[in-house]
């Protein structure tokens, strides 16, 4: 009689070691099975401040048509720059297509260099790779070239060139590539939205990226927007929430959302099976990498953004002498008759910034954002750079993407004065230790 290698174990110590754990194992497994019995329709990708490539069927094939072009792009009201991107913004527009599908890329190079096309994480014929030198010629000025391929996967990728990178990327091109499961969703995703993150150094006074710098960039960006020009990602109440970072910056970004425990739930290899997702608060979304993160709406306005704090800033410089607890008074004004320019950082502390640039009393250079910028309902958000909110409400229609405004907090859940005094109440303190 066979004996297949399942009754081998079954009759041996290591069948009884495994018995021992089956029913958990079994347990996991049909789990997953449950859940991959029942699926869900795919939702449109939303792209803050961007949007997604229509395509036309052409026996069968998915054409898109992208074109590699300088432009101008503003990247908040006062700051614009020249840039390079596809069809006219940066990130280019979102390509969104299904597991299976079969697809060609036009891409025309309006550029006044030779550029190609990386599919950043596909899985394709090496031919199509687009690697400049590599796997194929450059595509010169004035040129048309088709990649064709069929998609074998899904989830969050990007695309970007792969010749002359270094300046091309830095000039802004980029977008991302989304790829919907074949099967329908596992989870119901009310709202999916997908963030490109990146930085730019745009010296101030200065109105085109300079590509030669490595580390000191002036502003951090989500989908090529700084705070507070981003549009806030918004969302019903108990709705699931898909949000989807991909990195094609010089820098890794913790990026931190308030008011849940979301669950990460995929990265450029697709998403990932149930038992693999884990709940964080911040999660780290490394250069050249893709992260899903995913959550059940919760009323109010929540912040999210990168937690490296000099990038929820805009054109912050690295030089500049810190003047903490330096007194001030009359060295401004004799400084600036040798450099009618200068301007000093705050004495106490950077808080008044936003107070002395919206005055006007600190205009800054041309084309250059201040530090800090917003304003919420309760004063200055002293904010910039890669952050926004996620705005949740009760009552908005599942289509509506709008801004819905400020949130309304209900009696008794906003926190409060209760005393002006500086020596209110008894604090603890650190004992004093004799010597």
């Amino acid at each position: 009689m066979k004996i297949d290698r399942r009754q081998w174990l079954t009759g041996t110590g290591s069948g009884l070691l495994l018995g021992g754990l089956l029913p958990s194992l079994s347990s996991a497994v049909r789990a997953e099975q449950t859940s991959a019995a029942r699926r869900f329709p795919q939702t449109p990708v939303h792209t803050p401040n961007g949007w997604s490539l229509p395509h036309r069927m052409i026996d069968g094939v998915k054409e898109f048509h992208l074109v590699a072009e300088q432009f101008e792009h503003e990247f908040a009201p006062g700051s614009k720059a020249t840039v390079w991107g596809y069809n006219g913004s940066t990130p280019g527009p979102t390509i969104e297509a299904t597991e299976g599908d079969r697809v060609r890329i036009l891409v025309t190079n309006h550029l006044p260099e030779h550029t190609s096309v990386h599919w950043h994480g596909l899985l394709l014929p090496c031919g199509m790779d687009g690697v400049s030198g590599l796997t194929q010629a450059p595509i010169a000025p004035g040129e048309t070239w088709a990649y064709e391929f069929t998609l074998q996967q899904h989830g969050t990728h990007m695309y970007h060139p792969h010749a002359d990178e270094m300046t091309q990327i830095a000039m802004g091109m980029m977008g991302l590539f989304i790829i919907h499961p074949r099967e329908g969703e596992p989870e119901p995703i009310q709202r999916d939205y997908a963030v490109m993150l990146h930085n730019w150094a745009l010296h101030p006074g200065t109105s085109r990226p300079d590509p030669s710098v490595m580390t000191d960039f002036d502003l951090w960006s989500m989908n090529s927007k700084v705070f507070p020009a981003i549009q806030p990602l918004v969302a019903t109440t108990g709705q699931r929430v898909r949000i989807r970072v991909a990195n094609i910056s010089m820098w890794n970004h913790p990026i931190h959302l308030h008011g849940v425990q979301f669950e990460v739930t995929g990265s450029d290899g697709g998403r990932w099976p149930r038992s693999q997702w884990r709940r964080e608060v911040t999660e780290i979304v490394g250069v050249g990498q893709c992260r899903d993160i995913e959550f059940i709406a919760v009323p109010g306005d929540w912040a999210f953004h990168c937690h490296m704090s000099h990038h929820t800033m805009n054109a912050m410089g690295h030089h500049i002498a810190n003047p903490l607890g330096v007194q001030q008074r009359g060295l401004e004004q004799r400084l600036q008759r040798l450099m009618p320019d200068y301007m000093p950082m705050g004495e106490h502390g950077m808080a008044e910034h936003q107070n002395h640039t919206d005055s006007g009393h600190m205009s800054g250079p041309v084309n250059t954002l201040p530090m800090m910028m917003g304003k919420g309902p309760f004063g200055n958000l002293e904010m910039g750079g890669m952050f926004n909110v996620v705005k949740v409400r009760d009552d908005l229609a599942p289509d509506d993407y709008r801004d819905p405004g400020w949130f309304t907090h209900p009696t008794g859940s906003l926190a409060q004065r209760i005393s002006t005094s500086a020596g209110y109440g008894n604090p603890a303190r650190r004992p004093t230790t004799a010597t």
